[in-house]
């Protein structure tokens, strides 16, 4: 079974930064894209920010110039910068392994940005 841990969330002040990480276990992390998602209280979940098993990236037009998704093979995790955060931003993020037809989530990790 898939397993996905998120970790580096937390309370941070307008035009702030946070690193938040996933680490996966149980994977053939190599085929899978990777991607972020979030949802904040009321909302559908959205994706954040993508990358796929050749390292090419995509992202929400809300997001684009502030958050930086990466991924290290050899750690098995994926990382999303965020910089220049907005209260807006405020949401669980949620960590996702895509493959074929197979979608594997994380638990989440709450990212709260304050004005």
């Amino acid at each position: 079974q898939v397993q996905l841990v998120e970790s580096g969330g937390g309370l941070v002040q307008a035009g702030g930064s946070l690193r938040l990480s996933c680490a996966a276990s149980r994977i053939v992390f190599s085929v899978y894209a990777m991607g972020w998602y979030r949802q904040a209280p009321g909302n559908q979940r959205e994706l954040v920010a993508a990358i796929t098993s050749g390292g090419s990236t995509d992202y929400a037009d809300s997001v684009k110039g502030r958050f930086t998704v990466s991924r290290d093979k050899a750690k098995k995790t994926v990382y999303l910068q965020m910089n220049s955060l907005r209260p807006e931003d405020t949401a669980v993020y949620f960590c996702n392994a895509h493959f074929g037809s197979r979608d594997d989530w994380g638990q989440g990790t709450q990212v709260t940005v304050s004005s």
